[in-house]
């Protein structure tokens, strides 16, 4: 698991931990999740520059939700060694001590061809963790996120707290694939996803992952 500490990930974090099908999680990144359990082990890592996993000899199944902005990263190139860089070697480290199935939360819109950066390297994300070979693999394209960002110190992204407003208000009247979703949701559709997924890639668009009214 890498990127546990965000709005996602600390959802599926909390989720695997649950899950009585996984014997142990292991956490990679550089800093540990808030939350201890008999099950978790975590590694300090520097994940962009990412060769192999020290100290884990095998692993089934790995899931990433590493993301940051443009304006928290500070440049575009430190965006993309998190957005892109730091996810495809997760996946690649991973790939190389047993994973087959591969869950990663990316972001609507993602395209390698989109005029937008932030889209754009998502879509070459999602194009590079394509060609690793993965049994499965997984990607999940969240609208807006919904959740409580200052709790987990992280910066407010007004764009979602205006998504959350209108979903709250105008619910009826948005696409699905255009409501703010929680965290929580993402997570839980994402594992299910790839437990679920036998073989090949799948897309999780964001009104797939909407909890049933």
């Amino acid at each position: 698991m890498a990127g546990a500490t965000g709005l996602v990930g600390q959802a599926v974090l909390a989720a695997l931990l649950a899950d009585k099908r996984y014997a142990a999680v292991h956490c990679v990144g550089r800093r540990a999740p808030p939350i201890q359990h008999p099950k978790l082990i975590h590694h300090v890592l520097d994940l962009a520059g990412l060769k192999e996993f020290p100290g884990i000899a095998h692993v089934d199944d790995v899931f990433i939700a590493l993301g940051t902005t443009i304006k928290t990263a500070g440049s575009q190139t430190a965006f993309r060694a998190v957005d892109f860089d730091a996810v495809v070697a997760v996946a690649r480290a991973a790939k190389a001590i047993g994973a087959s199935r591969l869950g990663v939360v990316s972001a609507m819109g993602a395209s390698p061809g989109s005029n937008v950066f932030y889209s754009r390297v998502k879509g070459e994300m999602e194009e590079a963790l394509s060609r690793l070979g993965y049994q499965t693999l997984v990607i999940a394209r969240p609208s807006m996120l919904a959740g409580d960002r200052a709790a987990l110190a992280q910066p407010e992204r007004p764009g979602e707290h205006l998504a959350l407003i209108a979903t709250r208000w105008l619910k009826p009247l948005i696409p699905a694939n255009y409501r703010a979703i929680a965290g929580e949701a993402v997570a839980r559709a994402l594992i299910s996803a790839v437990q679920q997924t036998r073989q090949g890639r799948r897309l999780l668009l964001s009104g797939e992952m909407q909890p049933r009214d």
